[in-house]
């Protein structure tokens, strides 16, 4: 598609923080922001900001996301958003990832990451010589063909898919195979040496958070031999498959969702992982509190991973308000000096306000507790210094400190 340009000025108010490469656009920083509610405007659209004055400051595309309505691609007046851009983007981005592309021990990792690597609302992850673009808006699909073209042009490839993570009435075939020859799903990768089964056919969700890569290396070397663990949130199972590799004596993996039951054994196989040392348990991680309760069961490790929002029959969960009791009931099933995994994947939780929300749980649980570590992004889910709210995991390795029952003489 041809794209048009468009002039538009940002309010005076939220010009420093453009000035100082804020790459999102919000329909509160444009003046005149009217002109996006008739739907006149189609996504994909250039836009040239400027101050009040007309002086340019940057080149954006319209873009609806949950985050804003667009991000900027520029801040280099007169250059133009072709192929060659697209191409550019890409082959500093692939650069960057060189190192991962050769590490025999692991062949799925991000190859680049929105407004990380420079453009917002596109992901493209490497999945062992396959590639998967996301599409987070129909503005950047608008761009589609110059970005396929370039990927194509700069790397090597069985095939390229893609996802369309948008509302949209196009016709997906093929799995959205866009490059390439069709693959059998799963796809078998590699992460630091354990094997996982990867499914584009299958919903948006692949099978594997590539951001948790380095966490659950972590919880493998440094933190599972001879632990009864107990995964909660568990999806496939992957961080049981760590813990499970680690030594562990014994792996509990609970998630609500039916098929959360054949991908974790399908994983465990893989890893050749005795499945009657393990359980899997398809259940409402809220129920399941209920049933440790009653039961009297604790565990050496929980991990807790919860998604920034879910929703069972009975209960709702979004991690801006909720957190906190989730964690509290957590540490109420974790032995004392025993360890906590707590992983918060909310743009919109800083660093700082995880650590206080970990601090009101422990509160609330009535316990003591010590930090031990933090992660964050992994160098492959680069992030953009302006824009904090891109370095959005959050994952603290927590022991908990109970207080000692006082003995009357």
């Amino acid at each position: 598609m041809k794209h048009k340009f468009l002039e538009l000025k940002i309010h005076q108010r939220h010009l420093d923080k453009y000035k100082n490469q804020y790459p999102l656009l919000f329909k509160e920083a444009v003046m005149g922001n009217h002109v996006f509610e008739d739907n006149s405007i189609q996504e994909g659209t250039l836009l040239k900001l400027t101050d009040e004055r007309g002086h340019f400051i940057a080149t954006a595309y319209y873009g609806i996301q949950n985050k804003g309505i667009g991000w900027v691609l520029s801040r280099i007046e007169k250059e133009k958003i072709d192929a060659l851009y697209f191409k550019k983007k890409l082959y500093s981005a692939i650069e960057k990832r060189i190192k991962l592309y050769n590490n025999p021990k692991t062949s799925a990792f991000r190859v680049f990451n929105g407004e990380g690597d420079g453009i917002g609302g596109l992901t493209i992850d490497f999945f062992d010589g396959i590639y998967l673009i996301n599409w987070y808006s129909q503005g950047i699909f608008s761009f589609k063909d110059n970005i396929v073209k370039s990927l194509k042009e700069i790397v090597e490839y069985d095939a390229i898919y893609e996802k369309l993570r948008f509302d949209h009435d196009l016709i997906e075939e093929n799995d959205g195979l866009i490059a390439g020859k069709p693959v059998t799903f799963p796809i078998i990768i590699k992460e630091n040496g354990e094997r996982f089964a990867v499914y584009f056919n299958d919903g948006a969700m692949v099978g594997i958070f590539l951001d948790q890569r380095e966490v659950r290396r972590t919880i493998r070397n440094n933190y599972s031999k001879g632990k009864n663990i107990l995964n909660l949130f568990s999806y496939t199972g992957a961080f049981s498959v760590f813990a499970a590799k680690g030594g562990a004596r014994n792996t509990t993996s609970v998630d609500l969702a039916n098929r959360s039951l054949e991908r974790t054994q399908e994983n465990f196989r893989l890893n050749n992982i005795n499945l009657e040392d393990h359980s899997i348990v398809v259940e409402d991680v809220f129920k399941y509190f209920n049933y440790c309760d009653k039961k009297g069961l604790k565990f050496d490790m929980v991990i807790l991973d919860p998604p920034s929002f879910a929703k069972s029959k009975n209960f709702v969960f979004s991690a801006e308000k909720d957190y906190p009791t989730l964690l509290a009931e957590t540490i109420k099933i974790t032995v004392n000096n025993g360890i906590i995994v707590a992983s918060n994947n909310s743009s919109t939780i800083d660093l700082e306000k995880f650590k206080q929300m970990i601090g009101k749980a422990f509160n609330m649980g009535k316990a003591r507790f010590e930090i031990l570590e933090i992660h964050q992004l992994p160098k492959d889910f680069r992030t953009n210094h302006a824009y904090p709210e891109s370095n959005y995991l959050k994952v603290a390795f927590i022991k908990v400190i109970k207080k000692s029952k006082t003995v009357n003489p």
